[in-house]
């Protein structure tokens, strides 16, 4: 087993300390994805993941997972201080985000703080673990079967990953309990087109909540799988979701 398999292999690992949050990083950009696209926001991205997607690009919060434990009320008064360069505006919107949020310890109190102090709270999730937690929006991205890791490189992993990248029932009860919600696909090929059908007829929600967003942190990637997949969506009723925080930054953290 390598040491990216064994590093958090369960969420217990790493949610031991409620008072504090494990954080990769925090930073002021605006939403590129979704609903909200364009919205300036500050992020607050945990440390420590129960899956590991082939393609995560924030490997430092899931594979390599970095960061310092924060306070709830740093975090806080960090978002309420934290601007998007070029602008003296207060940010309003805060997005919760991962790593995966929901296996953090102390989440729930985060976001109760953050909307106590007025803010819109975004979570995204994958989804995969039921917790009860106050958000404005629930950002859900179920994890196709293609995001699995390779067996043969990582096998623990890719174990654990397909037993726990879709329970459906799960993503369901999230759904219900938010007061507004998205369900986000990240597309590889066509390939998956079908498995995302049965998804979202599993999951029972309007095709108009589900946005598709091509699999790539390039804009060459992105404009390759435009053409094949923008038409897909348009088809089904679909959402297309550029990723424009890659168009407006590049790939590259703190964005």
């Amino acid at each position: 087993m390598s040491s990216s398999d064994s590093a958090f292999a369960d969420a217990s690992s790493f949610a031991d300390d409620s008072a504090t949050l494990r954080i990769a990083e925090t930073f002021a950009s605006r939403q590129g994805e979704g609903l909200l696209t364009g919205t300036p926001s500050f992020f607050i991205r945990t440390s420590g993941c129960n899956l590991r997607c082939w393609f995560c690009d924030t490997p430092y919060a899931s594979w390599n997972p970095e960061g310092q434990r924060r306070s709830i009320e740093s975090l806080v008064d960090e978002a309420r201080t934290a601007r998007v360069a070029g602008s003296d505006e207060p940010i309003s919107h805060v997005v919760l985000t991962g790593g995966e949020p929901l296996v953090a310890a102390g989440i729930g109190d985060l976001a109760d703080q953050l909307r106590a102090g007025g803010f819109h709270v975004t979570i995204e999730t994958a989804g995969t673990v039921d917790v009860a937690i106050g958000c404005d929006l629930l950002s859900l991205s179920p994890k196709l079967s293609a995001s699995t890791p390779d067996p043969a490189e990582h096998p623990g992993w890719a174990i654990k990953h397909e037993q726990r990248r879709l329970p459906v029932e799960t993503m369901r009860r999230l759904i219900e309990r938010a007061p507004s919600f998205q369900v986000k696909f990240v597309v590889d090929s066509p390939d998956e087109f079908e498995e995302i059908e049965s998804v979202v007829k599993s999951l029972t929600v309007e095709s108009s909540a589900v946005w598709i967003m091509p699999q790539g942190v390039t804009n060459d990637q992105l404009d390759a799988a435009a053409p094949w997949l923008r038409p897909w969506c348009e088809a089904h009723g679909y959402r297309y979701c550029d990723r424009m925080q890659i168009r407006w930054y590049g790939n590259r953290r703190g964005t």
